[in-house]
């Protein structure tokens, strides 16, 4: 059915009279000014300009899971626990769409036949075991505590952020996509860095201002949600960005800041230089300013992997950074307290330190009684126990037991031999080349922070998983990509 006045709008819209071309834009303008302001009025601001955004980036989910894989690091890096305003059954988080759009446009590709092959990868099999093990010890663990709807969730969500893995190994198969991803995680995570010290430096009421608009997407508001050294609100703040808790926010900086640095040195970075600096500039400074003792530990094990492998420049800046720093912290009353707090924790004097040690011994009491499959995740046999350490490998160790802790430590090894296998073939490719070094430093910080975090294998935090096994996924196939282009420059030359 014809509407006339919609073909006469559309015949002025392309009309060669410039005055009733202006005209008809003028409308338009109108009608999507009234359209946007009653989505302002009726949805409130925040929806209102989430909205467009969220359709724009379902459309392009959609189209390839590639761009599935962006959604899903740009929500993890920036908005990782927002949810929908809205229940659907439960509340799903934007993070769970994103993985499930990755997915789901993954598998519809093979079922219309778009795509017939499956690589799966030297480290395919060990990801699979460490999946099995971890339903299977999931399943054990159903004789002790009954899980509830959102364990079950949760749970399901792990699973599908570890099988990422997969999905990006398929994906990811030429540089161009490759460098999309690393783009895409480096600009995350200088947007969640910039965040974080934003809500730092800005008056305490402005922050919390921020956080009660973040509130009807799932964010915790309120001064509730911002923290402080040793939770005392007249101390030092420590900066949480969108990532609430600060452990973790430090965890996401050693992962961006570690594969950004490489670009520093490497004759081609995948931004410009200055942009790099910058970007570095405030990974770091987001970092410092968490006040996490162990993501800086582990920021510093990553720079040291990267300038031992590759790039000696990147240590000696390390050491004249860190040089002005001590030097600094000699005069800032701020810095002081760092320091202070960083000793008394390396003294174990300070009450985090304490129970920290309280929670090791009951971990180490729980994983005695459970050694080899652990109790599961939903709950223990034992009334005086429970499951929760703030470590990667005694958590894991709790839930999947000593077989779990096995297979993912082997696996890890088994990746960053891949990694340095493929390094001896990226010296022709400085771009390639900057962004495994980086990955490989990333990978050697995050497992070495792990002895004092646990968010890279824990039910609340299911953005980390993703991003951890997107990050193994991407250093895989760039090793098969410099392998495969090694080759294929042999045979050229023969």
């Amino acid at each position: 059915m014809r509407h006339p006045y919609l073909d006469r709008f559309r015949a002025q819209l392309v009309s060669p009279d410039p005055q009733q071309q202006r005209q008809a834009i003028l409308l338009l303008l109108l009608a999507g000014g009234l359209a946007a302001g009653l989505m302002v009025g009726v949805l409130g601001p925040v929806i209102a300009l989430g909205l467009p955004l969220a359709s724009l980036g379902a459309v392009m989910a959609l189209r390839s899971p590639l761009w599935g894989l962006v959604g899903v690091i740009l929500i993890a890096t920036l908005l990782p626990f927002a949810t929908l305003p809205f229940k659907i059954v439960f509340t799903p988080s934007f993070l769970d769409l994103a993985i499930f759009a990755a997915f789901g446009v993954w598998a519809l590709r093979y079922a219309l036949a778009r795509e017939t092959r499956f690589e799966f990868s030297s480290l395919g099999g060990m990801v699979l075991l460490f999946l099995f093990l971890a339903a299977f010890s999931f399943a054990l663990g159903l004789q002790y505590a009954r899980p509830t709807s959102n364990n079950l969730r949760q749970f399901m969500e792990m699973i599908l952020s570890i099988a990422l893995f997969f999905v990006v190994i398929n994906v990811v198969r030429d540089k161009e996509s490759l460098f999309l991803l690393a783009r895409t995680l480096m600009l995350g995570g200088a947007g969640a860095a910039f965040f974080g010290i934003l809500f730092y430096v800005i008056p305490r009421e402005a922050t919390v201002w921020m956080l009660d608009h973040l509130a009807r997407f799932g964010y915790p508001g309120g001064y509730g949600a911002l923290r402080f050294v040793e939770d005392d609100p007249n101390g030092v703040m420590r900066a949480i960005g969108t990532s609430i808790d600060p452990n973790v926010f430090g965890g996401l900086l050693i992962m961006v800041g570690v594969i950004t640095l490489p670009q520093l040195a490497s004759n081609e970075p995948l931004f410009p230089r200055r942009w790099v600096a910058v970007m570095v500039l405030m990974d770091v400074t987001a970092l410092f300013l968490t006040i996490s003792r162990g993501s800086l530990v582990g920021f510093i094990i990553g720079l040291g992997a990267i300038g031992l492998m590759r790039y000696r420049k990147l240590l000696l800046w390390g050491v004249i950074g860190g040089l002005l720093l001590g030097v600094l912290m000699l005069f800032l009353p701020f810095a002081q307290s760092y320091v202070q707090h960083f000793i008394e924790g390396v003294t174990l004097q300070d009450r985090a330190t304490l129970m920290r040690l309280g929670e090791y011994k009951d971990a180490l009491t729980l994983i005695g009684r459970h050694p080899v499959f652990g109790v599961g995740f939903t709950g223990t046999p034992e009334i005086d126990l429970y499951i929760g350490v703030s470590s990667l490998y005694l958590l894991m160790a709790e839930e999947m037991g000593l077989a779990g802790v096995a297979a993912f430590v082997i696996t890890m090894l088994l990746f960053v031999n891949i990694l340095i296998n493929g390094l001896r073939h990226s010296h022709q490719d400085p771009k390639l080349e900057a962004l495994m070094l980086g990955i490989l430093g990333a990978m050697a910080g995050l497992l070495a922070a792990g002895v004092l975090d646990h968010y890279l294998f824990n039910l609340n935090y299911p953005h980390m998983t993703a991003l951890l096994w997107i990050v193994v996924g991407m250093g895989v196939s760039a090793s098969m990509y410099a392998q495969r282009f090694t080759d294929a420059m042999s045979a050229s030359a023969a």
